[in-house]
């Protein structure tokens, strides 16, 4: 059994809020990849999700709110958060911030922090979603913990069968890399995830990020070492390929000899790239291949988000 796929328009939005208000979860998209969501203010919603994805509960969910008026009502946002916000939202974008004093997110959601991370995603139909809930929404990425994210509708039914109560179907995702992350909530700004916005544009921003401290608890997703994971083993920077091997190659040469192979971007493009990632790794892990060899990839804009999603994939089979 699976949940149905929706077309997203008025009604089934519509039936999708009560199922919602009723504590069900409902999968939906971003211009990120999809979301699995959840009433952020239900605490049995919330566990609902973790229960769903088998996710630990040390780390914590993305709060999806309807503009940023919603999301001042939630944390506390400073001249940082402001600048960031006024540009970057909506968009894939996640800050994190310290929690109002009356914060009404479930503190599952948040892990136990005195933070939350908060967005405000561009797709139409979360925007739609959103308002129409008129509150805030916990939506991790609509598969089971530590696997390849979803960026279609049928990835998600292939990955969580009926555990949603229902699949918008928003189309294919347009960015196809999750948010990235910034948290804002100390004296210096640090970059938690690189994802769909390169990091450039933030620092233009409000200065030089840091980066996250090695081994420390969660504070956002996409922290752990291991996630992102296909079945089989990656093995990346590949300049040679065997015929048993699924090529996940990138650029205008891409390595010969692999039985099966998907070029992320054959004009070398990082957008185009980051938008194939998720789907093509989909696509190799069910190729009857012994692994899959990735080419290099510049790490230079969403190039370092993708270098990420590899490395943590990578990492589950001690690569």
């Amino acid at each position: 059994m699976t949940a149905p796929i929706l077309a997203p328009d008025a009604a089934n939005i519509a039936a999708a809020v009560v199922a919602l208000k009723a504590g069900r979860l409902i999968a939906f998209p971003t211009e990120t990849v999809y979301g699995l969501g959840g009433d952020a203010t239900n605490d049995n919603a919330v566990a609902a999700i973790f229960e769903a994805k088998s996710r630990p509960a040390i780390n914590p969910l993305i709060i999806h709110v309807s503009d940023r008026t919603m999301a001042e009502q939630l944390g506390q946002f400073d001249d940082r958060a402001r600048r960031l916000s006024e540009r970057h939202w909506p968009g894939p974008l996640t800050i994190v911030l310290p929690r109002q004093r009356e914060c009404p997110v479930s503190l599952l959601a948040t892990a136990g922090l005195d933070t939350l991370a908060l967005r405000l995603a561009r797709h139409p139909v979360a925007a739609a979603l959103l308002r129409s809930f008129a509150g805030p929404i916990a939506a991790p990425s609509a598969n089971p913990s530590g696997r390849i994210s979803p960026t279609t509708a049928a990835h998600v039914a292939e990955s969580l069968g009926d555990k949603p109560a229902a699949i918008l179907d928003g189309g294919p995702s347009t960015i196809g890399l999750e948010s990235t992350i910034v948290d804002l909530s100390g004296a210096r700004p640090r970059l938690l995830r690189p994802g769909g916005l390169p990091v450039e544009e933030i620092e233009a921003l409000i200065g030089p990020l840091a980066a996250s401290d090695a081994g420390e608890r969660p504070r956002a997703p996409g922290m752990l070492a291991s996630h992102y994971a296909p079945c089989l083993p990656l093995r990346l920077n590949v300049r040679t390929v065997e015929s048993s091997d699924a090529l996940l190659a990138f650029g205008p040469r891409p390595l010969a000899g692999a039985g099966t192979s998907l070029n992320l971007s054959l004009a070398g493009d990082m957008r185009e790239a980051a938008a194939n990632l998720f789907a093509y790794l989909r696509r190799l892990d069910a190729s009857g291949a012994r692994a899959i060899a990735v080419m290099p990839i510049p790490a230079h804009g969403l190039g370092q988000a993708i270098n990420d999603r590899l490395c943590r994939a990578a990492a589950s089979h001690g690569s």
